[in-house]
C-alpha cells in the first residue's frame, strides 16, 4: 500500500483510508461479522487510516471498531474521529455542540468506547454557528498538549474557517466530500489547503454508491437506508445521474477497470495531499476499491473522465435541504 502524508504537520497514512460509517446502518442493515472481517482485510492490505464519528449510530461504530481493532498494534493504524453532532433517541439530529467543555466530554467517551488512550486526528463534524471555531480548536489543542489527541482535523468548513482554525493550531487535514459529481471544494477550499500545507481526506468519493457502477433505479439498501432521502437518488434525478455513470462506464471499460476504481482513482489523482476514504462494508467492495490507488491516469484519461461527467452535471444536492445550511461549501 502506498502512503501519503496529511499536510505538512499530519501523519503518514495509507493512500486510501477506510470510512466505517456504513457499518452502522446508515445505508441499511450491515452484517457485524462481515464488517469486522472487512476492517481486518483492510488492515492486512496495508490500510492504516480508519475514519469514524462518535454519532454514527450513537457510539455503535466506535464500539464496533474497538472490537475489530482489539489486539492490534496501536501504532499500525490511525484513528480519525468526528465529534459534536447531537442525536436524539430516535436518531434525529439536534445540531452541533462545539463548546470547549463539550469537546472534552465527547473525547472522553470516544476514548472509552474505542478502547484507546489517544485519537490520532480529532475533528468537529460540522461548524457550530454558536461557538467561534477558535474556541473549539483551542479545546482540541489542550487535548493535544495533554496527549489525548495527536492531530487537529476539520470537516465540512469553508476557506475562511480553515484559516481561522489554522491560526490557533496547525490543521493536519480537512475531511470533506469530493467526487466527480461533488467538486465545490475546487474553487476556494482546495487552493487554501495547498497554500497552508493542509491535507484533504475525501469522503463520498463514490457519492454513497451512486457512481459506483453498482446502483440502478429503484435499488435500495432496505429499511434504514438514508439514501431514500437523498436528492441525488430521488426519482427524476437518479436516472439523469446514472446516465453519467454509464458514460463513465465506457471510459472504465476502455481503461480495463471498474467504474468504482476509475472514480476513486480520479479523486486520488487530484493531488498527493488527498486521501480518498472508501466506505466499504464488505470485503468484496473493499477488494474492488483497493486497486484504484495503483491505477495511473494520463492527462488524456482525465480529459475523457471529465468529458463523461462534466463539472456540475449531476442533478440534486448532496444532502437534503435541512442539512445543506451546515456545510461550508455546496455541491
Amino acid at each position: 500500500m502506498r502512503t501519503r502524508t496529511l499536510g505538512s504537520t499530519g501523519p503518514a497514512v495509507s493512500a486510501l483510508g477506510l470510512g466505517a460509517m456504513s457499518m452502522s446502518g446508515v445505508y441499511g442493515e450491515a452484517d457485524r461479522v462481515e464488517s469486522i472481517a472487512t476492517v481486518h482485510a483492510a488492515l492486512e492490505a496495508g490500510v492504516s487510516l480508519i475514519d469514524t464519528g462518535d454519532f454514527y449510530a450513537m457510539g455503535h461504530n466506535e464500539l464496533l471498531l474497538a472490537e475489530a481493532l482489539r489486539g492490534r498494534d496501536r501504532d499500525s493504524y490511525r484513528l480519525s474521529v468526528k465529534f459534536g453532532m447531537l442525536r436524539g433517541p430516535g436518531q434525529e439530529f439536534g445540531g452541533m455542540d462545539g463548546r470547549p467543555e463539550a469537546v472534552k466530554n465527547f473525547l472522553a467517551y470516544s476514548l472509552n468506547r474505542l478502547g484507546t488512550d489517544h485519537i490520532d486526528i480529532y475533528r468537529p463534524a460540522r461548524l457550530d454557528p454558536a461557538v467561534p471555531i477558535e474556541e473549539t480548536v483551542g479545546a482540541i489543542k489542550e487535548m493535544i498538549d495533554a496527549g489525548y489527541v495527536r492531530h487537529l482535523g476539520l470537516s465540512e468548513v469553508d476557506a475562511a474557517t480553515i484559516r481561522r482554525a489554522h491560526a490557533v493550531h496547525p490543521v493536519a487535514d480537512l475531511q470533506i466530500e469530493y467526487s466527480l459529481i461533488s467538486r465545490a471544494v475546487e474553487a476556494e477550499v482546495l487552493p487554501t489547503l495547498r497554500e497552508l500545507g493542509i491535507g484533504l481526506t475525501a469522503y463520498g468519493v463514490l457519492s454513497r454508491g451512486l457512481i459506483s457502477g453498482h446502483w440502478s433505479p429503484g435499488h435500495t439498501g432496505g429499511p434504514g437506508d438514508n439514501r431514500a432521502f437523498s436528492p441525488r437518488f430521488a426519482s427524476g434525478n437518479v436516472e439523469h445521474n446514472l446516465a453519467l455513470v454509464e458514460a463513465l462506464r465506457r471510459v472504465a471499460e476502455a481503461k480495463g477497470c471498474t467504474v468504482a476504481q476509475l472514480a476513486i482513482a480520479w479523486v486520488a489523482a487530484r493531488g498527493q495531499e488527498i486521501v480518498p476514504l472508501i466506505g466499504a462494508r464488505t470485503r468484496e467492495r473493499l477488494a474492488e476499491a483497493l486497486p484504484a490507488i495503483e491505477l495511473e491516469l494520463t492527462a488524456d484519461d482525465i480529459a475523457e473522465i471529465e468529458k463523461a461527467v462534466p463539472l456540475g452535471a449531476a442533478r440534486g444536492d448532496r444532502y437534503p435541504a435541512a442539512f445543506m445550511s451546515g456545510l461550508g461549501v455546496g455541491n
